[in-house]
């Protein structure tokens, strides 16, 4: 499984943006992946990922199958 920074670094790389790490945790839980608890999050996402990301997101999980 590819760490957030690589997943940052391969969108960053290939449509110009860096995702925030909510966005790609928020992504994870989309496609159903494994996510750990994070120790500062208190209830439900407050940075969900825009809707016209998600799918650059994918596609980096795809590039470095996980999903």
């Amino acid at each position: 499984m590819a760490t957030y920074k690589q997943i940052q670094a391969y969108v960053k790389g290939k449509y110009g943006f860096v995702p925030k790490t909510c966005w790609i945790a928020h992504v994870k839980e989309i496609c159903g992946l494994p996510l750990k608890k994070a120790w500062n999050r208190v209830g439900e996402r407050d940075n969900p990922c825009p809707p016209d990301k998600i799918e650059l997101i994918i596609d980096a999980f795809r590039y470095f199958n996980m999903t």
